[in-house]
């Protein structure tokens, strides 16, 4: 047992990742056994991997970071704008794509709007809902310790792979498209370029995540063919908008803001909203 707790110490992030991974995937031996008939996805499997590797490296300091960036309020407007916004920029502009295209037109003064707030607020809480479930696991655990040693694009690409490889028995299963890997791919990106510019905070990213899934493909009435279109519609807007913040935004992309690395340099300034000021440079790796 020491072994393993000296080795999981000098490897936390392959030790999250591989309990993530195991914990979510937990059922699928059982499957391939002939022992359950449809194997069951732990969706909190990445969260409690967090926790598990939290507690036996770091102990109170992690706690405490994790903590402070989930409740991280302290940001300015504008990127509570752009968290909840974007989402709902993005599925406009596929449904409308998508009618354009030949799906059936979306009555949106018709649709349940009160309905899709109270989706919303309860994918902010509800920790069987994706948010809450992943966004302290990838944003709040992983991302600022891979920050402390590699560049944004460096750790966007690595975790944009990682999870959407934890994504792939939803994919197997059919309640993901396949579509929706390189998706969760490009849709990373963003969500990093959203934690760094938003002083680490998990808060913001928990708030773009809840938003993004706040309205579904059956709520606008799109089901068959038109469903399979949209799926791809919305995965190349998303592809686009990562593209975009790549190319338009980049000097975001050299060094993370010290806010948003774990441990939190002593000289990062994190005294108000919107203190995402670039930090002294660090060694950066690919």
């Amino acid at each position: 047992m020491s072994g393993l707790v000296s080795w999981m110490r000098r490897h936390r992030l392959a030790a999250f990742f591989v309990l993530a991974y195991a914990l979510t995937w937990s059922t699928w031996p059982f499957q391939a056994a002939g022992l359950m008939s449809e194997p069951i996805i732990v969706s909190t499997g990445a969260l409690i991997a967090a926790l598990i590797v939290i507690g036996v490296t770091e102990g109170r300091p992690g706690w405490r970071d994790l903590g402070r960036r989930i409740v991280r309020w302290r940001v300015a407007w504008y990127w509570y704008v752009v968290a909840l916004g974007l989402p709902l920029l993005v599925r406009l502009v596929a449904t409308e794509t998508n009618v354009a295209l030949g799906a059936a037109g979306v009555q949106w003064a018709e649709l349940s709007w009160s309905g899709f707030a109270a989706v919303f607020a309860l994918r902010l809480v509800n920790p069987l809902e994706a948010p809450v479930s992943e966004e302290p696991a990838w944003r709040g655990y992983a991302l600022p310790r891979q920050q402390s040693t590699r560049s944004p694009l460096a750790s966007a690409v690595i975790l944009g792979v990682l999870v959407a490889g934890w994504h792939l028995p939803l994919a197997v299963s059919g309640d993901l498209g396949l579509i929706g890997l390189p998706t969760t791919f490009f849709i990373t990106i963003v969500y990093v370029w959203l934690f760094n510019h938003a002083d680490g905070s998990v808060l913001l990213t928990l708030v773009f995540h809840a938003m993004e899934g706040s309205i579904s493909y059956g709520d606008l009435g799109f089901s068959g063919a038109d469903a399979e279109r949209m799926n791809w519609i919305y995965g190349v807007c998303w592809w686009i908008v990562a593209l975009a913040l790549i190319v338009f935004d980049r000097s975001a992309w050299h060094v993370a803001p010290g806010s948003a690395r774990y441990p939190v340099p002593a000289s990062s300034d994190r005294s108000g909203p919107g203190s995402d000021r670039t930090p002294t440079t660090i060694e950066t790796r690919a």
